[in-house]
């Protein structure tokens, strides 16, 4: 949790404990989630504190296709914006019709003095894993569920996707 009044000067860096890295690889329904680590500058903008940096993390995710546990390292922009609780007044007009811009996406409420950036790294998280990442085993699993048949892994195609793989 951070004071919205004052800010904390330079950079804020979230590491999560064993005990959070087990709640989040639970969370996510993953093997492990052996390090994370965001740092990350807080700015006070007019109607808004602007959150911007890093957020690096080593995880162990199940393969989409063998479930096997892989290691994926992340490394994910951090930009949300963290505007109080009904600071937005909604005219008629605007009930209407909502128009987005690319800033309003990763916008988050919060009320009160302070507001949760350890759970919008956690989301940041979250968001940034791949759900269909395929593990070193992948193929293997595949040809060996019948999915794939053996002639099927040969010829022109498998060799450029072989190429494409190694590239």
């Amino acid at each position: 949790m951070i004071k919205a009044r004052p800010l904390p000067a330079g950079a804020v860096v979230i590491e999560a404990s064993p005990a959070e890295r087990d709640a989040l690889a639970a969370r996510f329904g993953l093997g492990a989630v052996e390090s994370l680590r965001a740092e990350v500058t807080l700015d006070q903008k007019p109607r808004a504190i602007r959150a911007t940096g890093r957020l690096r993390a080593a995880i162990m995710q199940p393969c989409a296709i063998s479930g096997e546990d892989f290691p994926v390292a992340i490394d994910e922009a951090v930009d949300l914006r963290f505007v109080e609780e009904n600071q937005r007044s909604a005219t008629p007009d605007e009930e209407l019709e909502l128009e987005l811009e690319a800033d309003d996406c990763d916008e988050i409420e919060f009320s009160g003095d302070m507001f949760d950036l350890g759970e919008a790294v956690a989301q940041t998280l979250g968001l940034a894993i791949d759900p269909y990442a395929e593990g070193p085993n992948a193929d293997a699993a595949r040809f060996a569920a019948g999915i794939v048949q053996e002639d099927e892994m040969l010829g022109p195609l498998a060799d450029l996707l072989a190429g494409l793989k190694k590239s």
